[in-house]
C-alpha cells in the first residue's frame, strides 16, 4: 500500500510514510471489507460514515508537516484510523467523534493498539476542543461548507490546518489553511476530494 499507491503518487515525508508502515490498517475496518483493507479507497465503517483512502489519509497528514513536538486536532475520529497514523508522528492528539459508537469503538480499538497519545471524547467538533488549545495544527475528516470560528480561534499562530470545504452537492475542495499573527487566514487549494458532512452545528449555520 505505501509503495504503490502512497509513494508512488508522490507522498515523500518520511514521518507519514513510516506511521503509515506501522498502523495496520486492518484493524480499522469491519471483517466484511478486511480483503480491501489496503485497496485505495474509502470503506464504510458504519453510520454512514467512511475510512478514508489511504493515500488521502497520506496527503492531509504531509501537509501538516509535523514535529515532534506538535499537538494536533482532530475533528472527526471516525475509525481512528487518521488518529492512529497521527499519534506515531506527533506529542498528542486530541480526536472528537460525533456519533457515540464510533467514538467507543475507535476509543477502545486505539487503547488495545497502545496509542496512548490519544485523548478522545464524544461532542459536536464544530466546537473544538477548548480546554486544550492552542494546537499547533488541525485535521478536519469531514466536510463543510466554511471553516468553524472556533477552530480559527483555537489554532496557534503559525498554525496549519487542513480541511475539506463543499457542500454534499458541491465539488469538495481540499484545503490548506495557515494562520497570521493578526488572525487572518492564508490558505491554498490541495485537490478536488469526496468527504462525508460535517455535523452537528454546522447544520444550522
Amino acid at each position: 500500500m505505501v509503495k504503490t499507491q502512497i509513494e508512488k503518487r508522490g507522498i515523500r515525508d518520511k514521518k507519514t510514510l513510516q506511521s503509515m508502515l506501522a498502523i495496520p490498517r486492518h484493524k480499522f475496518v469491519s471483517k466484511r471489507y478486511i480483503s480491501m483493507a489496503y485497496a485505495d479507497r474509502p470503506l464504510p465503517i458504519g453510520e454512514g460514515q467512511t475510512i478514508s483512502q489511504p493515500y488521502i489519509v497520506a496527503l492531509m497528514t504531509e501537509k501538516l508537516d509535523l514535529k515532534p513536538t506538535d499537538r494536533v486536532l482532530e475533528i472527526g475520529t471516525g475509525s481512528g484510523y487518521q488518529a492512529a497514523v497521527l499519534s506515531k508522528i506527533c506529542k498528542d492528539v486530541y480526536t472528537i467523534e460525533i456519533i457515540p459508537s464510533l467514538g467507543k469503538r475507535a476509543k477502545q480499538l486505539l487503547e488495545n493498539l497502545g496509542c496512548t497519545n490519544i485523548k478522545k471524547k464524544v461532542a459536536d467538533g464544530y466546537y473544538g476542543w477548548e480546554k486544550y488549545a492552542p494546537f499547533d495544527a488541525i485535521i478536519v475528516t469531514a466536510a463543510a461548507t466554511h471553516i468553524p470560528p472556533p477552530l480559527i480561534k483555537q489554532l496557534k499562530v503559525g498554525g496549519r490546518m487542513v480541511t475539506p470545504i463543499g457542500g454534499v452537492f458541491q465539488v469538495q475542495r481540499l484545503m490548506f489553511i495557515r494562520k497570521n499573527s493578526d488572525g487572518t487566514l492564508i490558505s491554498e487549494s490541495i485537490c478536488p476530494v469526496r468527504f462525508v458532512p460535517l455535523t452537528g452545528a454546522t447544520e444550522t449555520q
